[in-house]
Formats: structure tokens, C-alpha cells, sequence
């Protein structure tokens, strides 16, 4: 990834934070069958390891299990906020003439080695842990001993878990670090007009 020094973002808890609140996360993986990309949502334990490790599932279906064993290498990408950004937001833009649009955004990229799971009471632990958080905004959250027991074991059945011990975290935030406050601000500005708060909120934190 092609990361500008003023677009770097090399804090551990920046980079998981991003991870936690986009846990959509696109597995690239690498076998005899080519280049693949699964999206998946994963779990972050930061305390493993130098930079943490995920954790997530997938469909035994889903021949990505099979085609890349324990021990690949492997890549996660986690987007955070992005939007467009247009040059009539920025105040110079209507003084000089000299900007152009870009687009803003936040990425982090976990390179990483694969673990697979096929056990039971691994997938159990996952998704009860997935379930939890997810579930956790909701008035009456879902839990797995909300349905019959018969019913959860056949579903965990179809099901295969892995684990990615993250060896590195490359983030970039493109927040228009590059640009005159005034400007920069003036884009929050637009962007928080048009309900875009989590990018403006990211691009005003740079304060």
C-alpha cells in the first residue's frame, strides 16, 4: 500500500480501534487456485502477540479452509470511514482556483498466519463471542440458549473456524493532513451537513 508520511497512522490503538468498530473485514489469501477474497467479520483480541490476532469463521462450503492450511501467510483489509471529499468545500479552492477533488479515507491492512479450526467447541466460542458484542446495543440481545440446542449444534456442524496471528498492522488514514486547517475544516464542515459524521469526525480529531 502506498501510505504518504502524512497519511501514515502507526498507533497500535488507532489501528484496533478502527478494526473494532469495522469488523467487515476482506480476507485475501493466496493458494493453487489463485488470488481469493472473502469478507468476513472477525474478532480482535489486541493482547496476543506483538499486534493481536483475529479471530472469525467460515461456511465449510466455503473452500477457503481447505485451499489455504495452517500456516499460510495471509492479508486482512478493515476500511474505516471514507467519502469524497469535492474542492468547492475548501475556502482557497474559491480564492485561487487550485484544488481538485479526492476522496478521504482510513484503512488498516493485518498481515498475518492462518490458523484453522475445525472443532466444535472452538466455532462455539466464536460465534458466542461475536454474538455477544454484536448483540450488545440491542434491547434483548440473542444469545445461542435462545434457540434449541439441536438446532445450534446442526448449524455449528456447517461451519469451520481460523484464527490470523497478526506479525504486522499497516494503517493509512488520508484525512487531508495535507491540506490548510481552514480548508480541511471547511470540508468537515460540508461533510457533517451531509450526515457523513463519521469521517468529518475523524478529519476534525486530527485537531
Amino acid at each position: 500500500m502506498y501510505i504518504p508520511a502524512h497519511f501514515a497512522e502507526n498507533q497500535p490503538e488507532t489501528l484496533h480501534r478502527i478494526i473494532r468498530e469495522h469488523p467487515l473485514g476482506i480476507l485475501i489469501t493466496h493458494s493453487g487456485h489463485g488470488l481469493d477474497a472473502n469478507h468476513i467479520p472477525f474478532e480482535l483480541d489486541p493482547a496476543v502477540g506483538a499486534h493481536g490476532r483475529l479471530s472469525a469463521h467460515v461456511a465449510r462450503a466455503n473452500p477457503v479452509w481447505q485451499s489455504c492450511p495452517t500456516g499460510s501467510e495471509v492479508l486482512v483489509v478493515f476500511r474505516g470511514a471514507e467519502g469524497y471529499i469535492s474542492p468547492n468545500w475548501y475556502p482557497s479552492k474559491h480564492e485561487a482556483h487550485r484544488q481538485v477533488p479526492t476522496w478521504n479515507y482510513e484503512v488498516v491492512h493485518a498481515h498475518g498466519v492462518l490458523t484453522i479450526h475445525d472443532d466444535e467447541r472452538f466455532v462455539r466460542r466464536i460465534v458466542a463471542r461475536l454474538t455477544k458484542t454484536h448483540e450488545a446495543s440491542e434491547p434483548k440481545p440473542w444469545k445461542m440458549g435462545d434457540s434449541e440446542p439441536a438446532f445450534i449444534d446442526e448449524m455449528l456442524q456447517h461451519i469451520v473456524g481460523i484464527e490470523i496471528d497478526i506479525t504486522s498492522l499497516i494503517g493509512k488514514r488520508k484525512l487531508s493532513q495535507n491540506k490548510d486547517t481552514r480548508d480541511r475544516l471547511g470540508a468537515v464542515d460540508a461533510l457533517q451537513a451531509r450526515g457523513a459524521i463519521e469521517l468529518s469526525a475523524s478529519m476534525r480529531d486530527l485537531d
